[in-house]
């Protein structure tokens, strides 16, 4: 048997088609379907956009749920030697107007449900040319009265299109995607990944996981998100299955799924894992079928741990940091969380992090310094942002190398594993003291009752800034702000105790879920 190489994301469906025709590659809400239909689907509508004017290295942009079209778009936007984007579907109108007018796509693939923001933007995109929308268009409105751009539906397109015989011409150089990300201030950026750096990261990832081809990966996060895109790239690519539901809205469907498929991988946020504790609270659950939790997007407290053992008692539990500009930086490997519970690990197989001071001198074991990334996973820029490039991509070690600058502050400590203290512009800085927001959390995150937590600095005219808690609780929990402030008293150096703790209902979050400070302390 030859082995082929995957040097190309839609490679990975290709030879797994191939392998494997019969073998179930998703369960989308319950509905199965095989690596051969993907396969088939995929090469037709790659077949489509071809004949709709799309070359080599155009952008094509999807704004759809986790269904079964977006997959499809996906791996026949690669097929066909374009570059894909998806665009979360919470996404409003304004929003959605700048991402596509930015990256130039002319070809839009979405669903007719979203039919209102669609109407808002359409009109004001005057270079693009078509939009095929699954659904059905008469039930929605999806465009004003304009004959431009043509708007046609996914299933017409697939029924009338071809298979190929083989994907269109490209380099592992070329693009593959471009990922939006908010970043802290300012328009979203489009981040740029080659194929080379997606099927880099995805090896990496699948070896330090250790997973196989027998493994059933869950999703419950969108793919405009890269940890719920990677969740789909790295069972494609393994020939495994997943299931896949578009968000953890109704945790009740999400246990049954896990049970009746067998999931063995569990990929989730805080926000998720403050849930399914609580909900663990309330009514015991286990889950022993699963044998990976993974987790990132922001730091998985120390104190959920135990519990987590509760639920998943045959589970490996990974703590991962990572940014959308390079997709995984380091993991600590589940041996070691036991005794170095705070610690984000090292960096991930064939790739390389050191600290460098704001002078760009290496810092000494446990300094606080700047985390830089070094390897074939890092990014090639930002799409027409050659400022914030020049930002997060510095001279490397050799002539004419890039590295990627986190901008976030780590330490290290004499077994080389990482520790994350916080982002540059997040550490508060306090009656002559610096304090990680992050830390502060975790002490709050760890008192009963208290479900999430974000902590920021605010001005102060007598302390530079003063730390205000932001925190909600279970439904029955009666704490007060006075008590919280006792119990972080009892964990925390004076200076790190918040001034002030404010009880909210929920927190602010992104549409992937992450809490969001830029609109605390308003």
């Amino acid at each position: 048997m030859i082995i082929k190489p995957q040097r190309f994301l839609c490679d990975s469906l290709l030879y797994s088609a191939e392998r494997e025709p019969d073998k179930i590659a998703l369960v989308i809400e319950g509905e199965s379907y095989t690596y051969l239909q993907l396969a088939e689907e995929s090469s037709r509508m790659a077949s489509g956009l071809l004949a709709r004017g799309l070359h080599r290295g155009d952008r094509v942009a999807i704004y759809m749920d986790n269904t079964w079209p977006c997959i499809v778009s996906l791996y026949a936007i690669s097929i066909a030697g374009g570059v894909f984007l998806i665009i979360n579907p919470q996404t409003k109108a304004d929003k959605l107007e700048y991402i596509i007018r930015d990256c130039g796509a002319e070809i839009l693939l979405s669903d007719t449900h979203l039919s209102e923001q669609l109407n808002a933007t359409i009109p004001k995109l005057k270079r693009l040319k078509y939009v095929i929308c699954s659904g059905d268009l008469e039930k929605y409105s999806v465009t004003s009265e304009r004959t431009s751009p043509k708007v046609e539906t996914f299933l017409s397109v697939i029924q009338s299109s071809n298979i190929l015989d083989e994907h269109k011409n490209i380099t592992p150089s070329d693009l593959a995607s471009l990922i939006y990300t908010s970043g802290s201030t300012g328009n979203p950026k489009g981040v740029m990944h080659s194929h080379l750096s997606m099927t880099f990261a995805l090896g990496s990832l699948i070896e330090y996981l250790r997973l196989n081809k027998s493994d059933v990966i869950i999703n419950v996060l969108p793919f405009a998100f890269d940890y719920g895109l990677y969740q789909l790239l790295m069972s494609i690519h393994l020939g495994a299955t997943l299931v896949l539901e578009r968000s953890f809205t109704y945790p009740a469907l999400i246990f049954k799924r896990i049970e009746e498929f067998k999931v063995t991988v569990f990929p989730a946020v805080p926000t998720i894992f403050s849930m399914l504790l609580a909900a663990h609270r309330r009514k015991k659950i286990i889950f022993d079928s699963v044998t990976r939790v993974t987790n990132t997007a922001a730091a998985l407290p120390a104190e959920y741990i135990s519990t987590l053992k509760e639920i998943f008692p045959n589970a490996l539990i990974y703590k991962m940091y990572g940014l959308t500009e390079c997709k995984r930086v380091c993991y600590l490997e589940p041996e070691l969380l036991d005794d170095n519970g705070s610690s984000v690990g090292r960096a991930i197989p064939g790739t390389e992090t050191y600290l460098l001071d704001l002078d760009g001198n290496p810092v000494k074991e446990g300094e606080m310094g700047i985390l830089h990334v070094r390897g074939p996973h890092i990014m090639l820029g930002y799409w027409n942002n050659p400022e914030q490039t020049e930002k997060m991509l510095k001279q490397g070690k050799l002539p004419g190398e890039r590295i990627l600058c986190t901008h976030d502050w780590f330490k290290k400590d004499s077994n080389d594993l990482l520790y994350f203290i916080g982002r540059s512009d997040d550490i508060i800085k306090t009656r002559g003291e610096k304090v990680s927001p992050i830390e502060v959390e975790n002490v709050l995150l760890g008192i009963d009752g208290i479900v999430e937590a974000a902590v920021v600095g605010l001005p102060d005219e007598v302390l530079g800034e003063s730390i205000h808690a932001y925190v909600s609780l279970e439904p029955t929990c009666q704490l007060k702000e006075l008590e919280i402030r006792k119990l972080c008293m009892s964990k925390l150096e004076n200076f790190m105790v918040p001034q002030k703790i404010h009880i909210m209902d929920e927190l602010p979050k992104t549409p992937t879920g992450k809490i969001t400070k830029k609109d605390l302390g308003k």
